[in-house]
């Protein structure tokens, strides 16, 4: 996942895919990869030239003047720029952000009651005043990034076990970060690429109030639902609208009813001149974790073990889910978002390893192995410094592989199974401010009962989000049947004391010890919570058996992992060796480092492609395929009326076009560039930088991508700009966003 970057000559290969193509070609094709903006003046402006790009590099990446980077926006659910869940794009010089509809779908989902239900019906501020606050939602915007790999590295010396050396760049990065930061004025990270061979510094300015502005209805902007996540054809309207907001002066600050639309250092036009087979294309934003590095066990152990764990695991949440869901429209609400996390990896994981085998990945990944270690054996400075890489890598795997399962288990069938398990969790630091206001006297404990004062307050007000969207009934039903779960899936040599009142006090029954624990549990409700909470004791809290079960699983995973540290740590060299290997392997060949949520971009052309024998997709959809896919009798493809009314009146607009004598309006597109999770939301744009749509998916035939990118295969899927302008003007009738945007005809 993380690597390391290198400074001489690096940027544009990834290791798998070079390997299989032609060595013929030291610069691999431009779809490949996803490149650091810093170094596009170096390496690759001639390719980028060559592929139609009409912009020069200062203005694309530039630290001193406004550039392309300034209109690209990392979103995460706090201030912390450590990893991104989705990217957005600044479009006005009012702060105005478009994204996915799925990346925004949680926050309106929080907006939503049965009474004004603005995730099925859709809402459009009319107004600033109308525009509505995400607590807890930030937008970060790079400053800069600076290689800083020379001084991370400087106290790093070869003989130091991997516990000193860790130690000595983690020491070093702090002190980087620190000086970055202007004394907290930016949010900074150092990052390592190429696992460990280089380390780079990311500088963010954080933006703590981002609105809710605009969302299609559910039906547009999760059109095809589960059936066709992941598909092609798609006719899915992906998009919502936010905007940033700052104080007075322009600079971060929280909600405030004072702060005002951020004036951003550049915004994105918007370009309806649509788009043709060929056109240069290019995404930018922050992709959150690739493995293209993986060794052929990796793929091996993904594919016979972690990936079947997750999918079956997420199978029974996601049918447990559905089955309420469905029997009651106040539920369905509730886990609208909560079911559409789940089902998005639930079918990645599924889709990876149909990916993975059909195109033969670990014998590929093998072939390089082979020739890495034919390499190193052909020098004997190079065997006695990369020789054991690839052994360190199996050995430290065989190690871990024992674990793979059970930690998996307890990271999707408790931590992130009943939701009751990890609330109590995050309550449980109360639990220790109780116990040391116990044996406290004096000034010390006056000192701590204050802190319990802030923790009840805080917890109180977590409380109030946490139940809104929360049904007992339906996280006793998940409770039972995922501890079954694990409890008939893993070995009792991994099972944590919890199961030891199953097999005593319930013997055996699942069913028995869900009713007993959400009968007792202060965690159960929210009216039994509030009744804590006005009257906390150490004496029930230490009893409550949501939490028991939060801290042994928790204390029990952190074992496991202490187990794996020796292990995690031989696989952590052997990667850095590997990789490291691999450049000097093909010195003439330009790598790309593993996404790690900092921003990229990836280049390539609006492209079409054969996903099978004598099968053809064409490059783009249009709403005829929404008409054609409508099924009244399957929520996953109703079709809102108003959008009907309007194709039927052909009411498009300046954005329909002429398709074989009828007038349509292209709802998705296609291109060969390279995107991965954290790309959601992502601009697409054509040769000058103009907004040509929003990315949203990869294709079923190249799930396997992640892992090992496949040219003539993998598709990113992006909304077209003219379908999310003609909802907004033409459905929501919000002309006001419309005016407030530079669009290019």
């Amino acid at each position: 996942m993380l690597n390391k970057f290198i400074t001489r000559f690096l940027l544009i290969t990834l290791i798998l895919v070079g390997s299989l193509k032609s060595q013929s070609h030291p610069l691999a094709l431009p779809d490949e990869g996803m490149w650091l903006p810093m170094f596009v003046d170096r390496l690759y402006y001639t390719d980028l030239q060559k592929k139609g790009l009409r912009l020069t590099p200062e203005e694309l990446y530039s630290i001193n003047h406004s550039s392309l980077k300034d209109a690209v926006v990392g979103l995460a659910a706090g201030s912390q720029p450590e990893g991104y869940f989705c990217t957005g794009e600044i479009v006005s010089e009012q702060g105005l952000v478009f994204t996915n509809h799925h990346c925004g779908y949680s926050y309106i989902q929080e907006h939503s009651t049965l009474e004004n239900d603005i995730l099925t019906n859709g809402f459009w501020a009319m107004s600033f005043e109308e525009e509505l606050p995400n607590p807890g939602l930030t937008a970060s915007i790079l400053v800069r990034m600076e290689d800083v790999t020379r001084r991370v590295l400087e106290n790093v010396t070869p003989d130091m076990d991997e516990d000193a050396r860790e130690e000595a760049i983690s020491k070093a990065s702090e002190e980087i970060k620190k000086e970055a930061s202007e004394n907290g004025k930016y949010n900074c990270t150092v990052k390592s690429f190429f696992y460990g061979n280089e380390y780079y510094l990311f500088v963010y300015e954080t933006y703590l109030d981002v609105r809710l502005v605009g969302t299609p209805p559910n039906s547009i902007g999760k059109f095809g639902g589960d059936t066709d996540n992941w598909m092609w054809p798609r006719h899915t309207g992906d998009f919502s609208i936010f905007r940033i907001y700052t104080a007075p002066d322009g600079s971060p600050a929280p909600y405030s009813k004072d702060n005002g639309p951020l004036k951003p250092r550049h915004f994105l036009p918007i370009s309806i001149k649509g788009v043709q087979k060929g056109d240069y294309a290019m995404i930018w934003g922050f992709p959150g974790s690739t493995d293209r590095f993986m060794t052929s066990w990796g793929v091996e152990q993904a594919i016979n073990e972690t990936n079947p764990t997750v999918v079956k695991i997420r199978d029974l949440k996601l049918k447990i889910m559905k089955e309420d869901m469905d029997a009651d429209p106040r539920i369905n609400l509730m886990y609208a978002a909560k079911y559409a996390q789940t089902s998005n990896y639930w079918k990645y994981f599924i889709g990876q390893t149909r990916g993975l085998k059909r195109l033969n990945v670990a014998e590929k990944k093998r072939e390089i192995e082979d020739q890495f270690l034919k390499w190193a054996a052909q020098d004997p400075e190079r065997q006695a410094k990369y020789g054991d890489a690839l052994d360190l890598i199996r050995q430290g795997m065989r190690q871990q592989a024992p674990y793979a399962v059970p930690q998996t288990y307890l990271m999707e069938a408790v931590f992130q199974g009943p939701e009751i398990i990890l609330f109590a969790m995050r309550s449980s630091g109360l639990l220790d401010l109780l116990t040391k206001a116990d044996k406290a006297k004096g000034a010390e404990k006056e000192e701590i009962n204050k802190k319990i004062t802030a923790t009840l307050d805080r917890i109180q007000k977590r409380a109030a989000d946490f139940y809104k969207d929360y049904n007992p009934a339906t996280d006793k039903k998940l409770f039972a049947a995922l501890m079954q779960l694990y409890y008939q899936n893993v070995g009792p040599e991994y099972r944590p004391d919890i199961f030891q009142p199953l097999e005593k006090k319930y013997k055996g029954d699942f069913n028995r010890w869900a009713e007993d624990l959400f009968e007792k549990s202060i965690f159960a409700s929210q009216e039994k919570l509030n009744q804590f909470l006005a009257k906390p004791s150490l004496k029930k809290l230490e009893k409550d058996p949501a939490l028991k079960i939060a801290i042994e699983v928790r204390t029990y995973y952190m074992n496991l992992i202490g187990q794996n540290t020796e292990a995690e740590k031989i696989v952590n060299k052997g990667y850095r060796l590997f990789v490291d290997g691999l450049r000097q392997m093909n010195p003439n060949k330009f790598y790309a480092p593993d996404a790690n949520s900092t921003l990229r971009m990836t280049y390539g052309s609006v492209l079409d492609y054969y996903p099978a024998d004598a099968v053809h997709y064409d490059l783009m959809t249009t709403l005829t395929g929404v008409m054609e896919k409508e099924d009244p009798s399957n929520p996953e493809f109703v079709v809102d009326p108003k959008l009907k009314e309007l194709y039927e009146k052909k009411d498009f607009g300046r954005y329909g076009v002429e398709i074989n004598g009828r007038k349509d309006i292209i709802t998705c597109f296609l291109s060969n560039t390279d995107i991965t999770g954290g790309n959601s939301g992502s601009p697409i744009m054509n040769a000058d930088g103009h907004l040509i749509g929003l990315a949203f998916d990869g294709n079923w035939e190249a799930m396997s991508g992640d892992i090992a990118f496949e040219p003539n295969l993998q598709r990113t899927i992006s909304v077209d700009i003219r379908y999310v302008l003609f909802i907004i003007e033409k459905l929501g009738n919000c002309t006001r966003l419309i005016d407030e945007l530079k669009i290019i005809e």
